[in-house]
C-alpha cells in the first residue's frame, strides 16, 4: 500500500521529492540530534491526489490519526483536551523553496474550553488567548477565506483605543474581545462559526494548505521560478512550541553567512515574546540577533552552535527558524538560503577557501543570471545627493521607478511599459504579483529576514526595507519622509546595496564587475574589490573547463573590440543589412529603383567600398578569429520609407496642384510594389540573393577584398559566409557556386589566395528536417533560433508577444517566453536532428547558435548537450554564456552539489 504519512525520524534530506523541502530537512535534524519538536509529514503524492481528484487519497485520515496518536503519546498530552492541550502547527513544505506562497495555521486545537486550560495559572493568560487569537485569524483567513483585512481591521482598531503600536502590547481582557470579534467576522462572513473541534480544524487545515499549491500567488511564483505545477506540496504537522510566552521567549531567523554580501558570521532578526510568522511577516521590527545574546546567552551559545553543524553538514549556507520557549531551543526549520547574486559568488569562492567544496562546485553554485546582475550598473555616489530615507540593504542593487503603492497598479503600469517601485509597510505573499513587476521594493517595516526580504532576494529584485522614517499611507497613495511628501507616480531610486532612497532618478555608472569585463577580464590588482576577486576566479574556472566556445554577434568594430575584450572567441552573427543604413539607405534605394543593370550595378559600386571599410575594421578587432558574416536576411523595402509617409507627401503635392517629387512617387510605387503581407515569410534572406542580379557578389566582393586588405596588413583574418533563410540544399548550392566564383575573382586579381568556408543558417523547420542534404554543400550550420522558433510555432514575435504571450504563461501554455529561453521540445528537436543528420553526412560539420538564445543562461546547457561547437550572442552577454558553458561542461561530472 502507498504510504502517505512518515514520522520525521523516518526521512531525511534525499528525500525531498517525497516530504518537501521542509519535512526532509526536519528529518535531517533530528537525524542529526538537533532539537526539532516532533511531528510528522503528510506527502507531497497526497497532495497529488487531492488535486487530481479534489479529495484526499483514501486512507490518509486513518494515517492522520495513528501518527498523531504515536504523538500524543509521546507528549503526554492530547489534542483537545482542557487541561494543557497538545496544540499543532500545519506548515506547507514544497520540494522547492517558495517563502510565504503557501499556507501556515498555528495552534490547532485551541477551542473556547482547551484555552482555558492552557491560560490554567494568571501568568500563562494573555499568552493562552494571544494563542487562541492568532488561531482564529490565520484559520479564518486561510481555511475560510475570510478577508484578511478584516481581521487587521480589528487589530487596529483595538490597538488605536489603546494607544499602543501593536497587539504586543494588548492585554488578556483585550485579546479576549478580540477572539470574540473575530469569531462574528468569520459568522458573518461565511455563515458558519469557527470549528471547535481540534480534529475537524487539524483536517480542513491539511486540505487547505494542500489548496494553496493553486493559490494565484503560489502560480504566479512558480512561473517566475519555473517550477514545475505538477510538484505538490508536503504538509508538516508538528507539536507547537511557544516564542509568545513572555520576555524569556522569542522567535527568530538565522543567515549562517550574510545573504545579501556573502560576509561570514552570523545574521539574523529575533523577536521577543512573539511566535515566528511575527519575524517573517515584517508586521513588528525584529532586533538584531545580537539582542538574544543580551537577553539569553545560553541560548545564543547554542543556537550558534547547531547554526556550525549545520552549514558543516550541508555546506552551504543555511537558513534557520527557531523559537526559544522559557529558555528552551526548539530547530523549526533550515533549507539552504537563498542568496543575492554578490553572496553567491563570495560564499562559493570562501567554501573553496576553507576546503569545504572544490572549485568545480563553486562554478556550480553560481549562475549566468546572477552574473548578469552583478554586471547591471549602480548609482555614482557622487551625484546622488541627501537621501529621503535610509533603511535596511536587504537585496542589492540600483533601480529607478516611479512609486506606487498596491500590487496592481505596479502590475498595470509595467505592463504599460513604466519601470515602478512598489512601495508597502509590509509585504505579504498577495503582493507577489507586483513584487515580480516591480524594478525595486521598498518597506517601511521589516528586516532582513522579512518576506519582502526574502522574496526580493530570491528573485533577484532591488529591496531596501525597514526605512522606518517613512510614514506610509497605502490608501492615500503617498509616504512622507519627514517633512517631504511622495506622491504615487513620483520617481524614486532606490540603492539596495547601501540602503537608501533618493528623490528623482539618480545618475547610473558602470558596476566594478562590469568595468573588469571591459578591461579584459584579466587578474584583479591587488586593491580590487572582492567581488571582482571572486568572479575571476569563477571564469577563469569555466573557461578552463568548458568545451563550447563563445562567439558574439556584432556589426560594427566597437561592438566587435568590445565582445573581444568580454572574452568572445569570434563573431558568430555580422548582420550586412546593418551596414546598409543611414546615410547608405540611399544607395539601397538607387539600387531598387534602377531602371536597368547598369543603374543597379553603379548602386552597388557605390556600396562596395564602404561595406569593404567596415569588413576590414571588423576582420582587425577579431584578428585570428572567425567572422561569420551573415549574407542580406532583412525584406529589401524595409530600407526603403515608410508608405503611409509618402503617400501623404504625394497626396499634399497632387492636392496643393503641384507635381509631386519623381523621386517620391517612385519610391511610392516601389513601396506599394514590393509590400508584403507577411514580410517574415516574404522575399528575404537567400530569396533576395537569387532573384537580385549582383547584390550576393557585392557583399561576397567587398568582404574577400577586406580579407586581402588584412593579409596585406600582416593580420590573419578568418572570415566566414552565411546564407540566411535556405530551405533547400538547391538553394544553398546556387549561392554558394556566386560566392565561389567572386571569392576565385579575388583571389587572383589580388595574388592573395581567399579561403572562407560558406555554411548557412538553420532557421526553418525543411532546413532542420533536411539537415542531411544541406549538409553536403555546407561547411557549417548556424542555427538562428530566432526565426526557428517564429516558424516552428507558426507566429511572428512583433505581432503575437503583447497579444497572446501574457495569457499563455498565466495558463501553463509556456512556462517562459519561448523567445527568452528555447523550447526544448519543439525547436530543441529541431537542433538536436540538424545535428546529428548534418554530421551524419559531413563528419566535423561544424555547428553552433546565432540567436539571442546563445546568451541565455537556461539554453546554454542545451546547447552544450545537443553537441553545437559554439555559441553566439550579444557582447554584453558573453560573459553570461562563458560562465554557462563551464557549468554545463561540469554536469554529471563526478561530485555532489549541495545545493
Amino acid at each position: 500500500m502507498v504510504r502517505y504519512v512518515y514520522d520525521f525520524a523516518e526521512g531525511g534530506r534525499d528525500r525531498a521529492d517525497l516530504l518537501g523541502g521542509k519535512g526532509a530537512n526536519l528529518a535531517e535534524m533530528v537525524r542529526m540530534g538537533l532539537p526539532v519538536p516532533p511531528g510528522f509529514t503528510i506527502t507531497t503524492e497526497a497532495c497529488r491526489v487531492f488535486l487530481e481528484t479534489g479529495a484526499p487519497p483514501p486512507g490518509l485520515d486513518g494515517e492522520i490519526a495513528a501518527h498523531l496518536a504515536r504523538l500524543e503519546q509521546a507528549a503526554g498530552r492530547r489534542l483537545g483536551q482542557v487541561d494543557d492541550p497538545l496544540l499543532l502547527s500545519v506548515r506547507s513544505g514544497a520540494r522547492y523553496s517558495m517563502p510565504g506562497m503557501m499556507e501556515t495555521i498555528l495552534d490547532i486545537g485551541l477551542n473556547e474550553y482547551a484555552v482555558l486550560g492552557l491560560a490554567k495559572s494568571p501568568a500563562r493568560e494573555r499568552f493562552a488567548w494571544d494563542s487562541y487569537r492568532r488561531l482564529v485569524q490565520m484559520f479564518g483567513t486561510t481555511v475560510m477565506g475570510v478577508d484578511e483585512a478584516l481581521f487587521e481591521d480589528v487589530l487596529r482598531s483595538v490597538e488605536h483605543q489603546h494607544h499602543v503600536v501593536d497587539e504586543a502590547h494588548l492585554d488578556a481582557c483585550d485579546l479576549i474581545r478580540i477572539v470574540e470579534t473575530f469569531k462574528d467576522v468569520v459568522k458573518e462572513q461565511t455563515g458558519e462559526d469557527f470549528p471547535e473541534d481540534p480534529h475537524e480544524q487539524l483536517r480542513r487545515a491539511v486540505l487547505a494548505v494542500f489548496g494553496s499549491w493553486n493559490a494565484e500567488r503560489a502560480r504566479v511564483y512558480r512561473r517566475r521560478e519555473h517550477i514545475p505545477d505538477g510538484l505538490g506540496t508536503a504538509v508538516t504537522v508538528q507539536t507547537m512550541v511557544f516564542g509568545n510566552r513572555g520576555e524569556d521567549s522569542g522567535s527568530g531567523v538565522a543567515f549562517t553567512r550574510d545573504p545579501s554580501t556573502g560576509a561570514p558570521g552570523v545574521y539574523g532578526d529575533y523577536l521577543p515574546n512573539a511566535q515566528g510568522e511575527d519575524v517573517v511577516s515584517g508586521t513588528r521590527d525584529a532586533v538584531p540577533l545580537e539582542e538574544l545574546r543580551r537577553r539569553d546567552p545560553a541560548s545564543y551559545d547554542e543556537l550558534c552552535g547547531h547554526l556550525r553543524r549545520l552549514e558543516e553538514h550541508y555546506r552551504d549556507l543555511c537558513d534557520i527558524e527557531f523559537t526559544v520557549e522559557r529558555g528552551t531551543l526548539w530547530m523549526l526549520q533550515t533549507r539552504i538560503g537563498k542568496r543575492t547574486a554578490q553572496a553567491a559568488f563570495a560564499i562559493a569562492g570562501q567554501l573553496v577557501d576553507e576546503g569545504v567544496i572544490s572549485v568545480d562546485e563553486a562554478l556550480r553554485r553560481v549562475d549566468g543570471e546572477g552574473l548578469a546582475r552583478l554586471m547591471f550598473p549602480r548609482f555614482d555616489a557622487a551625484g546622488a545627493g541627501e537621501p529621503l530615507a535610509r533603511g535596511v540593504a536587504a537585496s542589492p542593487g540600483a533601480a529607478v521607478g516611479v512609486a506606487v503603492f498596491d500590487s496592481a497598479e505596479a502590475v498595470r503600469r509595467a505592463a504599460a511599459g513604466e519601470h515602478v517601485v512598489l512601495v508597502r509597510p509590509e509585504t505579504t505573499p498577495d503582493d507577489l504579483p507586483g513584487m515580480v513587476a516591480a524594478q525595486a521594493v521598498l518597506t517601511s517595516r521589516g528586516g532582513k529576514t522579512s518576506h519582502a526580504a526574502v522574496v526580493a532576494r530570491g528573485m533577484g529584485k532591488v529591496c531596501v526595507c525597514g526605512a522606518d522614517a517613512l510614514a506610509v499611507d497605502v490608501r492615500g497613495r503617498r509616504f512622507s519622509a519627514g517633512d517631504v511628501t511622495v506622491e504615487e507616480g513620483t520617481v524614486l531610486s532606490v540603492d539596495g546595496s547601501d540602503g537608501l532612497v533618493y528623490e528623482g532618478a539618480v545618475p547610473l555608472v558602470d558596476s566594478v564587475v562590469m568595468r573588469y569585463f571591459e578591461d579584459g577580464g584579466g587578474p584583479p590588482a591587488e586593491d580590487a574589490e572582492q567581488v571582482v576577486r571572486d568572479v575571476h576566479r569563477l571564469m577563469e574556472r569555466a573557461d578552463a573547463v568548458r568545451r563550447l566556445e563563445v562567439r558574439a554577434n556584432a556589426d560594427t568594430p566597437e561592438d566587435a573590440a568590445r565582445a573581444r575584450r568580454f572574452g568572445a572567441r569570434g563573431i558568430g552573427l555580422c548582420r550586412t543589412e546593418h551596414m546598409f543604413l543611414g546615410e547608405r539607405r540611399a544607395y539601397v534605394e538607387a539600387m531598387i529603383l534602377a531602371a536597368d543593370d547598369a543603374g543597379r550595378d553603379a548602386a552597388l559600386a557605390e556600396l562596395l567600398p564602404l561595406q569593404r571599410r567596415d569588413f576590414a575594421a571588423i576582420l582587425e578587432a577579431m584578428d585570428g578569429l572567425p567572422v561569420t558574416v551573415r549574407l542580406l536576411d532583412p525584406p529589401l523595402h524595409e530600407f526603403l520609407p515608410d508608405r503611409t509617409e509618402l503617400a501623404v507627401r504625394v497626396a499634399r503635392a497632387e492636392a496643393s496642384g503641384r507635381e509631386p517629387d519623381p523621386r517620391d512617387t517612385a519610391l511610392l510605387a516601389a513601396v506599394t510594389r514590393m509590400r508584403e503581407e507577411n514580410p517574415m515569410l516574404g522575399l528575404r534572406g537567400v530569396r533576395i540573393g537569387l532573384v537580385v542580379p549582383g547584390l550576393v557578389a557585392t557583399q561576397v566582393r567587398a568582404l574577400a577584398e577586406a580579407v586581402v586588405e588584412r593579409v596585406r596588413a600582416g593580420g590573419a583574418p578568418r572570415a566566414q559566409v552565411m546564407v540566411p533563410l535556405v530551405g533547400s540544399v538547391t538553394e544553398l548550392h546556387l549561392v554558394r557556386e556566386e560566392v565561389e566564383r567572386v571569392l576565385a575573382e579575388v583571389s587572383r586579381a589580388s595574388g592573395v589566395a581567399v579561403e572562407c568556408p560558406v555554411g548557412t543558417m538553420i532557421e526553418l523547420p525543411r532546413a532542420a528536417l533536411t539537415a542531411g542534404r544541406i549538409a553536403r554543400d555546407a561547411d557549417f550550420f548556424s542555427f538562428g533560433t530566432n526565426d526557428l522558433t517564429q516558424t516552428t510555432w507558426g507566429f511572428s514575435r512583433d505581432d503575437v508577444e503583447a497579444a497572446f504571450f501574457p495569457a499563455y504563461l498565466d495558463k501553463g501554455v509556456f512556462d517562459a517566453s519561448p523567445f527568452e529561453t528555447l523550447d526544448r521540445e519543439g525547436v530543441g528537436r529541431l537542433v538536436e536532428l540538424a545535428v546529428a543528420e548534418g554530421r551524419a553526412a559531413r563528419p566535423g560539420l561544424e555547428t553552433g547558435v546565432c540567436g539571442e538564445h546563445g546568451g541565455d543562461p537556461g539554453s546554454v546547457g542545451f546547447f552544450h548537450d545537443a553537441g553545437l561547437d559554439y555559441v553566439s550572442c550579444s557582447p554584453f552577454r558573453v560573459p553570461v554564456a562563458r560562465l554557462e558553458a563551464g557549468r554545463a561542461a561540469l554536469r554529471g561530472v563526478s561530485g555532489s552539489d549541495a545545493r
